[in-house]
């Protein structure tokens, strides 16, 4: 994995599409957008824009990490509620739910998670959400 580098930048120099991001962040963080197309439309970004920066672009004042988890799940009853109460157990908050029709007896589901309260570091909230029954795969989004 790539190491990461942080720099605090004025936002004066900026390019108005990371300004925008951490707006429709704070939307889908406080609510007031139910998802991610209404956050979008609300600060006049594409969703690919969105998604292209969403992992990288972060408020200094605002110490809250969200990630992208990708996982693949059965298609059982209570598998995603499951894989929701391990990330609420780990003391992530899932801010967003995007869930495919099932195909060939599995779902692909993607989670926006907010990871400041976790009580263990990413990696091992993955290895957790994994040893799932219902879970095939699972790991962080780019």
């Amino acid at each position: 994995m790539v190491k990461r580098q942080f720099l605090m930048v004025d936002t004066a120099v900026l390019p108005e599409v990371f300004l925008k991001v951490i707006k429709a962040k704070e939307l889908l963080a406080s609510g007031e957008a139910r998802n991610i197309s209404m956050a979008t439309r609300q600060v006049d970004i594409s969703r690919s824009a969105f998604y292209k920066y969403k992992d990288c672009v972060f408020d200094a004042r605002n110490t809250q990490q969200v990630i992208t988890v990708l996982a693949t799940l059965l298609d059982e009853t209570g598998a995603l509620q499951a894989l929701l109460a391990e990330i609420s157990a780990a003391g992530g908050s899932v801010v967003t739910i995007n869930q495919a029709t099932p195909e060939n007896g599995t779902a692909k589901v993607e989670l926006t998670v907010r990871t400041d309260a976790l009580h263990m570091n990413i990696d091992e909230m993955l290895a957790h959400l994994g040893q799932q029954h219902a879970v095939v795969e699972v790991h962080q989004g780019v």
